[in-house]
């Protein structure tokens, strides 16, 4: 009985710390004064852009909006991508 106590305990942190982070991204976006559709457009156009160098993993693609303190006690807002990429395109290249 304990460990189904147990599991249902770790649900809940689960469910509390995926909550935690959506707040964080709200909250995010709202002080960088980006809508989360803006975002997605953001998302598609450098996907679009990638895909003509590369070929990415278009699942793993993982594109935030972050806050990055300055030396200055101010903050900064970044957009983070972590992009899987396949392979290289040959576009461009010298073949001779």
């Amino acid at each position: 009985m304990i460990s189904l106590f147990k599991f249902f305990s770790k649900d809940e942190n689960k469910s509390k710390d995926i909550a935690k982070e959506r707040l964080k991204l709200v909250l995010t976006h709202d002080r960088a004064n980006v809508s989360p559709k803006y975002l997605d457009m953001m998302k598609d156009d450098i996907i679009k852009v990638m895909s003509s160098y590369m070929e990415i993993e278009e699942e793993g693609i993982d594109i935030n909006l972050t806050r990055v303190a300055n030396d200055d006690d101010t903050y900064t807002s970044t957009l983070v991508a972590n992009i899987p990429i396949k392979k290289m395109k040959n576009i461009g290249k010298n073949n001779g």
